[in-house]
């Protein structure tokens, strides 16, 4: 088993750094990978919806996004960590995943993902609601937790002192090895579920 963890803090020590060690901690010993990627903190530019990456197979843009998808690809599962601006999440976060999801065209059916927001205060069910419609919109079932994913603190280090928190992340990595450990014996058993060809509705 292996997770790729994005982490869309532009402080690679920060609190979100803390949530995400939590939940490493566990994947360690459950016997998973784990790959952290530090997303806050580069040059990421959105999507133009130029469409070339629909004849290409990657993004036009050749940067981090391009180097992640056959990483995601060759995951079992993936964990999208921000921390909470404006009740959303870290914009270049946001601009690397609308490019990963849009751009790569493997079939992303089963692969577990899990969102993982921290904030002083407020705005976490927003941006975790935000961070979840990527996995749901793409076949993905989603790791939950004992709460919602999320940890609260503001200066560095704030984080290590929300035990519900803690705990939370904590739970939320056991209930994650658990869903991709069932998934991969039913893939063997079972295979992947029928795909119907898309129907698409349009109104104009």
């Amino acid at each position: 088993m292996k997770v790729l963890i994005l982490n869309g803090s532009p402080k690679p020590a920060g609190n979100t750094m803390i949530a995400i060690n939590e939940m490493v901690k566990i994947f360690d010993d459950e016997g998973v990978e784990t790959e952290i990627v530090q997303i806050g903190n580069k040059d990421i530019r959105g999507c133009i919806s130029c469409g070339s990456c629909g004849q290409s197979g990657k993004c036009v843009f050749d940067d981090i996004v391009n180097e992640l998808a056959p990483k995601l690809e060759a995951a079992d599962g993936l964990i999208a960590a921000s921390p909470v601006y404006y009740a959303s999440a870290n914009a270049t976060l946001i601009a690397c995943l609308d490019r990963l999801f849009y751009s790569s065209s493997f079939d992303k059916t089963m692969k577990v993902g899990a969102s993982v927001v921290v904030a002083r205060r407020g705005g976490c069910s927003a941006t975790y609601d935000e961070l979840n419609k990527y996995f749901t919109i793409s076949g993905m079932p989603v790791a939950s937790s004992q709460y919602w994913n999320s940890v609260h603190g503001n200066s560095p280090g704030q984080a290590e002192k929300d035990l519900e928190g803690l705990q939370t992340m904590r739970t939320l990595a056991r209930n994650m090895t658990f869903l991709m450990k069932s998934i991969a014996l039913g893939k063997e058993k079972y295979g992947l579920p029928e795909k119907e060809e898309h129907v698409w509705t349009h109104f104009i």
